[in-house]
């Protein structure tokens, strides 16, 4: 028999992130908002490119060594009760199921079907549930608080207060496809945003259907979807 060998360290070739330029005029405003030094609230219509535009910003800088940010951390709530804990399996288990969109950005963005798994275990990548966020102080990373609609005002509080020295966050999301029942509960984002706005070095970007990216039947469909007032 031969002799088992130990599994060779996944290699990513860092130089292949593509390059993705803005196709929209709200696009264009992120890119130049964040590449100025501000933090960012990418809100409004789904199919604008979102939570791609997130992750594409935060792995530029992850991935250039001069800066202190060498992780992309995405926070997100992976079910609308929050108690994951009852959910079967481990935790990696139990978040498997919302780690796919990532899995397919990061796929598309390298070109290689294995970049999401290459940078976790690079340490250059980790997803956290809202669930165990508390008590934790996140240093020198990009966090992206992706689908921030199906959170509650005291998680986006308990967020945006772990934030450490060096980093930087973005919030991604659209109230219009909350998972919330209780009218209280989905107007915790729109609270927390009134706080957002009056900071420094903070802006807060709306897309509209004008900004979809996704397909002409997608903007068709949300922008009559508008029109008739549902």
């Amino acid at each position: 028999m031969r002799p088992k060998q130990g599994r060779k360290p996944m290699t990513l070739r860092l130089d292949h992130l593509l390059t993705y330029d803005p196709l929209t005029e709200n696009q264009d405003y992120a890119y130049r908002s964040w590449r100025s030094g501000d933090n960012l609230v990418l809100y409004g219509t789904a199919g604008t490119g979102k939570t791609f535009i997130g992750i594409y910003l935060a792995l530029e800088e992850v991935l250039d060594k001069a800066l202190p940010q060498n992780k992309l951390v995405i926070v997100r709530s992976v079910v609308p009760t929050r108690e994951i804990g009852y959910l079967p399996g481990t935790l990696e288990e139990k978040m498997s199921a919302y780690v796919a969109p990532y899995r397919a950005i990061m796929s598309e963005m390298f070109e290689d079907s294995e970049a999401y798994d290459k940078l976790i275990e690079k340490k250059q990548l980790e997803i956290i549930s809202t669930s165990h966020i508390r008590g934790t102080t996140i240093d020198d990373a990009i966090i992206l608080v992706d689908e921030c609609q199906n959170l509650n005002f005291h998680e986006l509080d308990s967020i945006i207060t772990r934030v450490g020295r060096n980093s930087r966050i973005i919030f991604s999301g659209d109230h219009k496809q909350s998972d919330f029942y209780k009218e209280s509960e989905k107007e915790g984002v729109m609270r927390f945003l009134n706080i957002v706005e009056q900071l420094k070095n903070f802006d807060i970007i709306e897309f509209t259907w004008t900004d979809i990216v996704r397909s002409d039947f997608v903007r068709d469909y949300i922008m009559t979807k508008e029109m008739l007032g549902y």
